[in-house]
């Protein structure tokens, strides 16, 4: 029964990534908002959903290294593994405010992880945890973005692409729809696939690095392949950018205010390679067309996080 859910997960994922970029697209147009808006708030958070019914039941069992691994091991997958995918497909043009705004921001909840993540180092404690009050400040960060992402929204325009145009019921309905059946989809694979990993006896780090972070991000990787198919490159931008926010001021937030997470200094090194994915994606806007990201670059983050797997897998 766990294989047949493990591969429904995968149908539901494609028609409910089809369903929510149809219904976004339509919703940003009808109300002339900007995609990459649309993308930062209504698909970011429902693509982000998995990993925050991950986490709220990680938290409440005390299962911390899962909290972290599936943030940590998200956000490094939406940079090299979805944003890679999506740039082979189509080459990703970025807007001037993402790249000079919402990117750096991303590069600042990853630096922010980090600092919140290491009282060991920076206080000399002999423990380090993202306590309750380093939870509420990543809220009140999550906040602020919330506020500049609709305070953009009167000043942007929408972008001239062939999107179909719902009525509002329909609109919305379509990204409900949507949401759930990435959820849904998401959940099933991967309790499928942590199931299948338990049993070759991987470690509980090692399951939330990889498979489940992995598994949580898949809504993100159909939403972004589905609408780079649909050179969308907005919806692709701002839902992984938007995603990788929410998972660190929103989720990990959340998650730290139920039960302040005990930090393991192993993880150090996916907090790193987190904040190299955002640095490395603004040095790869600027070269060789600015804000423009290419195949040859999405295919260079692929081989990388290949080789970041690889890693983890020999790490242990």
């Amino acid at each position: 029964m766990v294989y047949v859910l493990f591969i429904i997960g995968f149908v539901f994922l494609i028609y409910g990534a089809n369903f929510l970029v149809d219904g976004a697209a339509s919703l940003a147009k009808k109300y002339n908002i900007s995609n990459i808006v649309i993308g930062l708030t209504i698909v970011a958070l429902g693509t982000s959903s998995p990993e925050l019914v991950v986490n709220l039941i990680a938290s409440f069992k005390g299962s911390e290294d899962v909290a972290l691994g599936n943030i940590m091991g998200s956000n490094i997958s939406n940079i090299f593994l979805i944003l890679g995918v999506s740039a082979l497909i189509f080459p990703l043009t970025v807007n001037n405010n993402t790249y000079r705004k919402e990117i750096p921001l991303a590069l600042l909840a990853a630096l922010v992880l980090g600092i919140a993540a290491n009282d060991a180092i920076i206080d000399g404690h002999g423990l380090s945890f993202i306590t309750r009050s380093d939870g509420l400040i990543l809220i009140a960060f999550f906040l602020l973005f919330m506020h500049y992402a609709f305070s953009i929204a009167r000043l942007t325009q929408p972008e001239d692409y062939q999107i179909k145009v719902y009525s509002v019921v329909k609109s919305w309905l379509m990204i409900v729809t949507g949401i759930a059946g990435l959820v849904l989809g998401g959940k099933w694979i991967v309790d499928g696939a942590v199931i299948i990993a338990a049993s070759l006896g991987m470690s509980e780090a090692l399951i939330s690095l990889t498979i489940i972070a992995i598994g949580t991000s898949l809504p993100e990787l159909a939403t972004c392949v589905v609408a780079a198919l649909k050179k969308n490159p907005d919806i692709v931008i701002g839902n992984v950018i938007g995603s990788n926010i929410f998972n660190v001021f929103f989720v990990l937030g959340i998650s730290a205010v139920i039960k302040p997470l005990p930090f393991n200094p192993v993880l150090n090194f996916d907090v790193i390679t987190g904040i190299i994915a955002c640095a490395l994606l603004l040095f790869f806007l600027l070269i060789p067309r600015r804000k423009v990201l290419e195949r040859w670059q999405g295919g260079a983050f692929v081989l990388i996080y290949v080789v970041y797997i690889v890693l983890l897998v020999l790490r242990g």
